[in-house]
């Protein structure tokens, strides 16, 4: 076991008493997703179409900003919620939860995040504005109802889910520092033009998915060389600026066309998606109560579509066996001995010990006088003093005057 202890690498785990425990990786790079599957959502896998998906991120995501805008939080928050928002999406699918409430939560837990904190009331009014005014409608705060508390709770509940879902690991490295360091780098930290717009590439880029695939410092050089390009900026390129920053060319074409693709699209109403996630739920509960109505579904079963963990269809329950625990025998024995006095006499009740009480008559109380208190040390000679003149003056007998 020695020899084998030796022979693991750092990161394969650790040998406690002769066995062999999984190591732990903790890094930002667990959080990028796979290459198959950012093209194999759950989403896509219940029906949803590739570009409606696609416009719903990008909707929700300028949702956000404008909320955050709003509320007056840093663009660090803001950024941290879009980030949220997509790692979520990429766990469950749309069509098995409201995107509304779970960019609320999202905007609400990164507040948190980023020590900016706000008021859940505050981002659901904040939110509701925004539907009235892309409605043309005008209307004051929501009034505290059922309904409030009802879409209160949900987003409390969305902002767990969240956290579940992403396994409380919300860290987000963000390149807005690292944009300014490698313009410096490369001596353009001079020319505000190509910094504001890389910034603002940057903040665009957000809407996409593109955190999700590629690193931080990857995204900062693909900002600034698009901004670069369309700028008409020559950059050190013998050797390649970028490679300084361990970035690849594919890697920043890639990201410049997903952000010049944002430019491209066009954007439908959010009424008109969430209809269409609303008709493909629709849908899959139809399939689903027809294989159910079939036998092909166990009646006790849960669903798997929109609920993690998966569930199992055999439950682990019954065919577990009844096996006593020794600390439910231990605290047995604890009751018992609080039952049972030292002589061996059991307990009564508090009643039995009440209605005893009452049969025993009590003895009768002795009234306090108001000079039951001792004297003071200090004041014991003086007192003593005056009973001693007080008993010669009893016994003195009577002056002639007097008589």
């Amino acid at each position: 076991m020695a020899a084998a202890a030796g022979a693991l690498l750092p990161g394969d785990g650790i040998v406690i008493a002769g066995k062999l425990y999984s190591g732990v990786a903790l890094t930002l790079d667990t959080c990028l997703l796979p290459h198959e599957s950012a093209h194999c959502s759950p989403s896509r896998a219940h029906g949803l179409s590739a570009r409606t998906e696609q416009q719903l991120r990008n909707r929700m995501c300028e949702m956000i900003q404008s909320a955050g805008i709003l509320l007056r939080l840093p663009q660090v928050a803001m950024a941290t919620a879009q980030i949220l928002f997509h790692r979520f999406f990429y766990c469950k699918s749309f069509v098995r939860h409201c995107a509304e409430t779970v960019a609320m939560a999202c905007l609400q837990l990164a507040s948190k995040i980023e020590e900016e904190p706000r008021r859940v009331r505050d981002v659901l009014n904040v939110f509701q504005h925004l539907k009235d005014a892309a409605g043309d409608r005008r209307r004051g705060p929501m009034l505290l109802d059922d309904g409030y508390v009802s879409r209160k709770s949900n987003v409390i509940k969305a902002e767990r889910r969240v956290l579940k879902e992403l396994g409380f690991c919300v860290h987000v490295k963000h390149p807005h520092k690292v944009i300014v360091m490698y313009l410096q780098v490369v001596e353009c930290e001079k020319n505000t033009r190509l910094l504001q717009m890389a910034w603002n590439y940057m903040n665009d880029s957000l809407r996409t998915d593109v955190f999700l695939r590629f690193r931080a410092e990857t995204i900062a050089c693909a900002c600034i060389f698009l901004s670069a390009r369309v700028l008409q900026i020559p950059l050190p390129d013998q050797p390649p600026w970028f490679l300084l920053f361990g970035a690849s060319e594919q890697d920043l074409i890639e990201i410049s066309c997903c952000i010049l693709r944002l430019y491209t699209l066009q954007c439908e109403s959010l009424a008109a998606l969430l209809q269409q996630v609303e008709e493909m739920r629709s849908i899959l509960d139809a399939q689903y109560n027809t294989s159910k109505q079939a036998g092909l579904v166990s009646t006790t079963e849960t669903p798997t579509a929109g609920f993690s963990p998966a569930s199992k269809a055999v439950s682990p329950v019954e065919n577990q066996k009844n096996h006593e625990s020794p600390l439910s025998r231990l605290a047995l024995k604890n009751v018992c001995r609080k039952i049972t006095s030292r002589d061996g006499r059991k307990r009564l009740s508090r009643s039995d010990e009440r209605r005893n009480a009452r049969c025993i008559p009590s003895p009768p109380r002795r009234r306090r006088s108001r000079s039951v208190s001792s004297p003071s040390p200090g004041r014991t000679k003086s007192h003593r003093h005056r009973q001693r003149e007080r008993e010669r003056a009893r016994k003195k007998p009577y002056s002639s005057n007097r008589r």
